[in-house]
């Protein structure tokens, strides 16, 4: 199976900044994981939308996936109630 680059918009920076940091392990474990598997087990594919979301405990990891350059791109990470406003 292909390994897949894993990349961050700039804006996640800020996101991992409000994250509380037992909480940051976990979800960049989560997201290490992506390289491997872009769609695990649990993934949502958003409406309407070329984005994925994956849950990490209460925080949202959402990204899109480009299978031609097998590349993943973090697009959002944080509380599932500041994601989706």
């Amino acid at each position: 199976m292909a390994v897949y680059k894993v990349l961050f918009k700039a804006s996640v920076e800020k996101d991992f900044a409000a994250t509380p940091k037992k909480d940051l392990k976990k979800i960049l474990k989560r997201i290490e994981g992506l390289s491997e598997n872009p769609r695990p087990w649990g993934c949502e594919k958003l409406t309407g939308q070329e984005r994925y979301r994956l849950r990490q405990g209460r925080n949202r990891i959402v990204y899109s996936i480009q299978d031609d350059d097998l590349t993943v791109c973090i697009v959002k990470v944080g509380h599932r109630k500041d994601i989706f406003r």
